[in-house]
């Protein structure tokens, strides 16, 4: 199997970008295929890579999606694996329109497993294709920012390019969003 990558400078750093040819199966943070690595070897068994200019099209979306188009990546085709629960879960995230959050707790509500709150949140930390499905929208009960595997940083920086003002988020002269101190 041979698996198509692109990479791409964005406003919250390097992304890779992986395709099986027909949809994206993963996007890793940076340089480090530490997450992404092992997901496709379980899916895929052995595999290549094949450097390629914008496979199917995510390149071009993302790209538009950090310029301020952030309905750019409603129509990219993912394809992430994993289990029929990860499925749900991952496929209920694409539900979320940009500029909306919701909880953990609503999340496992949508998906029809109203008690499986923690189950719900392994499966958004283990989303393969962050970015394109919208992990980063999902949010504590209380509305406060939870863990992203990208970093708070990059989690709050979609969320404010989104629209979304969250407590806590201040930004800087340089339209930088970090986490505000505790006081």
């Amino acid at each position: 199997m041979k698996l198509l990558f692109d990479c791409l400078a964005s406003p919250i750093g390097d992304l890779l970008i992986v395709s099986d040819g027909t949809c994206v199966c993963g996007i890793e943070f940076g340089s480090e295929l530490d997450h992404l690595i092992p997901h496709l070897r379980r899916r895929y068994g052995a595999f290549g890579w094949i450097q390629a200019a914008d496979p199917v099209g995510a390149t071009s979306c993302l790209r538009a999606y950090f310029a301020g188009e952030v309905h750019a990546l409603d129509a990219v085709r993912v394809d992430c694996g994993g289990t029929p629960f990860q499925g749900r879960v991952w496929t209920a995230l694409r539900q979320i329109p940009a500029g909306a959050t919701i909880s953990y707790g609503e999340l496992a509500r949508r998906i029809g497993s109203p008690t499986a709150v923690r189950a719900v949140g392994l499966a958004n930390g283990s989303n393969p294709v962050p970015v394109i499905v919208p992990c980063h929208r999902v949010i504590g009960a209380g509305g406060s920012l939870t863990g992203y595997g990208g970093g708070l940083d990059r989690k709050s920086w979609l969320l404010a390019h989104e629209g979304v003002l969250l407590r806590g988020l201040r930004v800087s002269e340089n339209n930088a969003v970090r986490l505000a101190p505790k006081q």
